[in-house]
């Protein structure tokens, strides 16, 4: 089955970190996009190592009502073409991408309680699941665990404040796996990698589906530690190297 191609302008870029942008994209021809929370669009870039185009997708940060525009969320990977590609843009520049695609999205579960687990930049579906459930008015427990390397890979702290703020059944924990050391770091949250917060808080499975993206050895881990507790849903988007293989995964 062939994608749709997609035009769009740059209308917004937002520097979050020393190395993550969020970039937005006014879809021009055809002037909507319909999606569901989790899949990807592609874009095709040229590989300078082995002189091909090759297809890089990111996945839609932003919720599906915003039909006449996306929301994506990238970091900058050395030699990596998508992304350098991506971070080249400026505002008003037009762009192409295909899709939408991929089978990690907010599936049917029932009444169950809903865990997100995070790294990098693996929030970016995560924040497409959670704006559409509450725009949904979903009224059972949701918990996101997000795994950063350190406190200048911090970012949308004040917007998962703001959701937990507005939805108390939503609850978020952002953990550092190597913070800066000392008071003067300004970091208090929790420390370690996410695996932790899986294996200390979860205490049972049985009413409970899991949605995992970010790098393969958190996902191998976290999967490990759920099938342990019990059984349940586990969905799961692995993060590829931007760099790395020409081929799309």
């Amino acid at each position: 089955m062939s994608l749709q191609l997609y035009r769009a302008r740059v209308d917004r870029i937002r520097t979050l970190t020393h190395d993550v942008r969020e970039i937005g994209f006014q879809l021009i021809d055809p002037p909507e996009i319909h999606f569901k929370a989790g899949q990807f669009v592609s874009f095709e870039v040229l590989h300078q190592k082995f002189n091909k185009p090759v297809a890089r997708p990111y996945s839609i940060a932003s919720p599906p009502s915003q039909r006449d525009r996306i929301s994506l969320l990238l970091n900058l990977v050395p030699g990596g073409p998508g992304s350098t590609h991506l971070f080249g843009l400026k505002e008003g520049d037009e762009a192409q991408f295909k899709g939408p695609a991929g089978a990690f999205y907010l599936k049917d579960d029932g009444t169950r309680d809903l865990l997100f687990v995070a790294t990098g930049t693996g929030i970016a579906p995560v924040r497409s699941m959670l704006d559409h459930l509450f725009e949904r008015g979903f009224s059972h427990s949701s918990t996101l665990y997000w795994g950063l390397r350190s406190q200048r890979d911090l970012y949308y702290q004040d917007e998962l404040a703001a959701l937990a703020s507005r939805h108390k059944n939503f609850r978020f924990i952002t953990t550092l796996s190597r913070p800066e050391p000392g008071p003067q770091a300004g970091w208090s949250g929790a420390t370690d990698r996410v695996t932790k917060l899986v294996e200390e808080r979860v205490s049972s499975v049985s009413n409970l589906a899991v949605y995992l993206c970010g790098n393969s050895g958190m996902i191998g881990a976290v999967s490990a530690l759920i099938s342990r507790k019990g059984l349940c849903p586990i969905h799961k988007e692995k993060w590829y190297d931007d760099a790395g293989d020409p081929e799309p995964y």
